[in-house]
């Protein structure tokens, strides 16, 4: 019996101590996590990296490790440049922190610095943007008197700023770049140097090029709200726009979208285009909201 029950006691002993082996075993280590992909800001007329500080705040909360990159380029004045002397220097800036994330990048850009973000997906075709997310941005142009444009030209009213801002000389300021006047549209298609050409409105030998780069993005993000203040019209922000008659027409009745000139029908037809419409929040709070930071940007920094 001795000799049985010496036989048997390990036994015993095991069964015992099976709900405590999790406790007795090393423990196995936490499966690791994929790093969040990098994100880069780009800033609108006359502002700074400085702005982006609560952003940059929301972002590390949310997504600790993140690796952010608010470019510090064309600030204050020098965001009046040309845009597509700012659109190399952004070029210049992400080219090489797009080489180092091989898993992609997110872009979020604001106000005028969306427009500069939108020239960068066109034509660079090696790009490898993930999300771009267009923060309040006059997408399809600015129609508008606003107290930019007033400290810019004191005399002009947006009735009459045709006469400048379509000239070769008017063409030298960044808001005139996409300056959109509805009541001379053949004006436009004939001296815009920038919206007209990143629209596909004009031919040029680049299109058939920027179409396909442009399409290469994974989501296109578009936020802006009734309450802005300083985009005129606020439709812009998702390539909504005036007609002859002042009468806003929304993205899928415009022609550039009809006619699929730089890939907006493709992108919606492959569930792309995002839009997230938010009221209460003027021009200059996009980039400190909390409440906007959460619905419609956070979700979109994998």
């Amino acid at each position: 019996m001795l000799g049985l029950w010496g036989q048997r006691l390990p036994a015993a002993w095991v069964l015992l101590l099976l709900p405590f082996l999790p406790l007795l075993l090393p423990a196995a280590p936490a499966p690791h996590r994929a790093s969040y992909k990098p994100v880069i800001v780009v800033h609108g007329l006359f502002d700074s990296s400085y702005s982006f500080r609560h952003l940059l705040e929301y972002i590390n909360e949310t997504h600790p490790g993140t690796v952010v990159t608010v470019l510090d380029l064309f600030d204050g004045r020098e965001s009046l440049r040309p845009l597509w002397e700012q659109v190399q220097g952004f070029r210049e800036a992400v080219v090489p922190i797009m080489a180092k994330a091989p898993q992609g990048v997110h872009l979020i850009c604001y106000s005028q610095g969306g427009l500069v973000c939108r020239a960068l997906l066109s034509v660079m075709d090696d790009h490898n943007v993930d999300s771009f997310i267009s923060l309040s941005s006059p997408q399809m142009g600015q129609y508008g008197d606003t107290d930019y444009l007033k400290w810019l030209f004191p005399t002009s009213m947006r009735s009459n700023l045709y006469r400048i801002c379509y000239s070769p000389w008017g063409q030298e300021f960044s808001i005139c770049n996409y300056w959109h006047d509805p009541h001379h549209d053949d004006l436009y298609l004939n001296a815009s140097s920038f919206l007209a050409l990143i629209n596909g409105e004009r031919d040029h030998p680049n299109a058939t090029e920027w179409r396909k780069n442009f399409l290469r993005v994974g989501h296109l993000v578009l936020i802006g709200g009734p309450d802005d203040g300083v985009i005129t019209p606020w439709q812009s922000s998702f390539f909504g726009f005036y007609d002859a008659n002042e009468t806003v027409l929304e993205m899928e009745e415009q022609l550039v979208y009809l006619r699929d000139s730089f890939g907006l029908k493709t992108l919606l037809a492959r569930g792309a285009i995002v839009r997230c419409p938010m009221a209460g929040i003027s021009h200059t709070a996009w980039h400190s909201n909390r409440t906007l930071y959460e619905t419609c940007i956070e979700p979109w920094l994998s």
